[in-house]
């Protein structure tokens, strides 16, 4: 039961975080799209674990492929907070994108991926059916 309250608590927490993205793009003073390339980065995050756990031995060492794994998922992740700050600077004349609407990005950004981290944490429980992942 523990199991169930844990995955409809992340699914609520992943449906707040693709309120903030929506809100930053279709709020009629923001009016631009472009902020919803993050959603790439939301999809992009986890694959890299999601291989290197199927992929390597769980000795409890040093792993150079999980290492890999999670190096290329932290540049993911700070690539999706980087590229709103990116659109709101530049060009300095006419942004891209308000200020704004980066802010709602951001924090978007912050709820979602709180929410993979915790999947992966959920999943990695003895006690839960999900730990296949």
């Amino acid at each position: 039961m523990a199991g169930l309250k844990a995955l409809v608590t992340l699914a609520f927490s992943a449906s707040i975080g693709l309120m903030f993205l929506i809100l930053a793009c279709a709020l009629p003073e923001f009016n631009n799209w472009w902020p919803f390339f993050v959603l790439m980065f939301y999809v992009l995050a986890p694959v890299p674990i999601i291989i290197a756990r199927r992929l390597s031995e769980d000795t409890g060492g040093s792993n150079p492929c999980r290492e890999m794994a999670y190096f290329v998922t932290a540049v993911l992740v700070v690539s999706a907070f980087g590229l709103p700050i990116v659109l709101a600077r530049s060009p300095v004349s006419q942004p891209v994108i308000q200020w704004g609407a980066c802010g709602l990005v951001l924090a978007g950004n912050v709820v979602s991926f709180l929410t993979i981290w915790g999947f992966f944490i959920m999943a990695d429980s003895d006690d839960v059916e999900y730990s296949m992942w």
